[in-house]
Parts: structure tokens; C-alpha cells; sequence
């Protein structure tokens, strides 16, 4: 079982700098769709803007399976960097951040630029709502067909998940649960007859 902090729900926050404004907003996503679908989502929300930058970071921060960032035209280095940089001092996974900017007509230089992007990013963090995620693990378990229903009053019992079932020749369940209790569940299933598991089918 995996467990970490990710957002809850999407946040909005404005910073205005040197008559730019930086508007920051921060999504769950759980795959590179989502997060690529709040970038379409920002740009189709401010059209006019001149920058619509970002970063994502995917799965459990401390072994994120996707990261990713764009300056989206700003000088390289200034602005996806300094958000996804923000990102990885948080703690938090399956996050998308995506900062707009309006430009105001006054430059703000490189180092101007790094600040206000991680700014914005920061004061998105500060109100975001941030939930625990728990990320199970995924077993197809096989039993008899008279088995099934001790088998489900067993998993019911111990908090697993049912999220498929098939019948063929046995009984086949698609089960998520915490890989502490896998043990247990070998256990169990070697009480049964012709009772086994098996990593997830694709």
C-alpha cells in the first residue's frame, strides 16, 4: 500500500507583479490526460494570456512515474523550472500546476521571472486543499465456484476492494488491497482447494 498527499479539487490564485499578473492554478491529475487536459481547460479559460507554463508531477512524490514541465515561450529556465521546483519541496503527487501570465509591459528579467513564477506556484500550494491518497495493491485471486463467497466475506473482512469478477472454469477476482495483508491472503487461500493468485491480467 502507497500513501501520500495529493490535491483536492482545483485552486485559483492571482499575483500581480510589475502590472503582470501571474494566475496560478493548481489540478489533480492521475495520468498525463488529465494534466494535459488542464492545460487545454487554462488556455480555453484565459485565452489571451501570453504564457500558459507549467509542471506536473504523477504518482507518489518520492517515486513520481511522470514529471514533466513547459516555459511555454518565457526565457529558458524561468518558468516551468522554478514550478516544478515548488512541486518537489511539497510532498505532494498527482499534481498539475499551470501558471498564466498577462504580461504588463514592464520586463522582469530573469531573475524576476523565476521569482514570480515560484511565487505564484507557492501561494497556490498555500491554498490549496490537500487530501491523503492511498494506493492499493492488485491481485486477480482464482478459487472454486464454491469458494466465492467465503473468499468475498474473507476480502470484505480485511478491506479489499472487489473491482472485477469473471467466470470461466473458476472464479477469477480482481482485488485491491494492502500488500501488508498478501501474506495473510496466501494463507487463507491455501486452506481453500485449487485456491490461488496471480499478478493482474492486462
Amino acid at each position: 500500500m502507497k500513501s501520500y498527499l495529493v490535491p483536492h479539487g482545483q485552486t485559483e490564485v492571482c499575483y500581480d507583479i510589475k502590472k503582470s499578473r501571474f494566475i496560478a492554478r493548481l489540478c489533480p491529475a492521475k495520468d498525463r490526460e488529465q494534466a494535459l487536459s488542464a492545460l487545454e481547460q487554462a488556455k480555453t479559460d484565459y485565452p489571451d494570456a501570453r504564457h500558459h507554463c507549467w509542471a506536473y508531477q504523477l504518482g507518489s512524490p518520492q517515486s513520481p512515474h511522470a514529471v514533466a514541465m513547459s516555459d511555454d515561450g518565457e526565457p529558458s529556465g524561468t518558468a516551468g523550472k522554478p514550478i516544478l521546483n515548488v512541486i518537489q519541496h511539497k510532498d505532494i503527487g498527482n499534481v498539475m500546476l499551470v501558471v498564466i501570465r498577462y504580461f504588463g509591459g514592464i520586463k522582469l528579467g530573469a531573475g524576476g521571472l523565476v521569482r514570480a513564477y515560484s511565487k505564484a506556484a507557492q501561494l497556490a500550494f498555500d491554498s490549496a486543499s490537500i487530501v491523503q491518497h492511498i494506493e492499493y495493491d492488485r491481485v486477480d485471486v482464482h478459487c472454486h465456484f464454491a469458494d466465492e463467497q467465503p473468499l468475498r466475506h474473507w476480502l470484505e473482512q480485511h478491506h479489499a476492494l472487489i473491482e472485477k469478477v469473471q467466470y470461466q472454469q473458476q472464479v477469477q477476482l480482481t482485488v485491491a488491497m494492502d500488500d501488508a495483508l498478501l501474506a495473510s491472503l496466501d494463507a487463507y487461500l491455501a486452506s481453500l482447494k485449487d485456491a490461488k493468485r496471480s499478478a493482474p491480467s492486462t
